[in-house]
């Protein structure tokens, strides 16, 4: 019976700690702290990519971070989504702090995420960053933002593996990669675009997702406007995860959520279309520890 007991168990409860392995936790108390303990940060690579908006990280990509950004990209430890997602989310709002301009209005937040591969979306079975994106904007709704998750960006081409390439190497496997999906060049405007991933290292990946959604081929000429319902048909997918379902969801934003989570105050202005991709910025869970030396002489 013991021995039936703990099989059941092992199906309800993951088996060890993505971060360091500990028994019975999916994430523990440590590993929760590397992750998201830390106020996010502004972040640069060296050599910075032309074109890279601001980014903000949550943390650090050593020890107790890499492994549990391994192991959910990796290893399919889908239960990490929640925890990876409440990082991000600390890091998509230190950005939209960081670039608001006096006088502007706000407008719902646009989750953009840096696709995977289409190889190694089929070899994991998943896409992180967008599994990640859509667990981010849970939280953030929870907290009375109005976020949602645009996965705008397409890939164009096939590129080579990124691991074991340098940063000029990158630049070039990756440039002209991405484009919007059709339809979505329009939805741009309706609200602050943050670009999303789990993990920026050289910066190229998030630059060239810049490059596409600047370049938006299917913007509306001025004599049509630019405002455009974030239902449209092109905004319908919706995702692998609960998370995704809850897009669908609308409603007032809810401040004592914010207040009684201690998350991010609500912002108002929801129903603006007045959306900047130029005042664009980028958020990740992980970040170069190098990436973090930004006051360099």
């Amino acid at each position: 019976m013991r021995d039936w007991w703990q099989d059941l168990t092992d199906l309800v409860l993951p088996a060890e700690c993505g971060g360091c392995g500990a028994p019975r936790s999916v994430l523990c108390a440590r590993c929760r702290t590397a992750l998201s303990g830390a106020v996010p940060c502004r972040v640069r690579p060296v050599p910075e990519p032309s074109g890279l908006p601001p980014v903000h990280a949550a943390a650090r990509y050593t020890d107790e971070v890499r492994a549990t950004l391994l192991a959910h990209k990796e290893r399919g430890a889908l239960a990490l989504a929640r925890p990876l997602g409440r990082a991000l989310a600390g890091a998509v709002w230190a950005g939209l702090e960081a670039v608001r301009a006096p006088g502007v209005r706000d407008g719902p937040v646009l989750l953009v995420p840096v696709p995977s591969a289409r190889r190694a979306v089929r070899t994991r079975g998943h896409d992180p960053a967008r599994r990640i994106a859509y667990a981010a904007a849970g939280e953030l709704r929870r907290a009375g933002v109005p976020a949602r998750v645009l996965p705008a960006l397409r890939q164009r081409r096939d590129v080579a593996d990124q691991s074991g390439l340098g940063s000029r190497q990158r630049l070039a496997n990756l440039a002209g990669a991405l484009t919007l999906a059709p339809g979505c060049g329009r939805l741009l405007p309706a609200g602050r675009v943050v670009l999303v991933d789990d993990l920026m290292t050289t910066g190229a990946s998030l630059a060239e997702a810049a490059r596409a959604v600047r370049a938006r081929p299917d913007a509306p000429s001025p004599d049509r406007g630019s405002g455009s319902s974030i239902s449209a048909p092109a905004f319908v997918y919706w995702g692998e995860t609960g998370e995704g379902r809850g897009e669908q969801r609308s409603g007032p934003a809810r401040r004592r959520a914010g207040r009684r989570s201690g998350r991010p105050p609500v912002m108002t202005g929801a129903d603006s279309a007045d959306g900047n991709t130029d005042a664009m910025c980028a958020a990740v869970v992980a970040a170069s520890p190098d990436a973090f030396e930004i006051n360099r002489n």
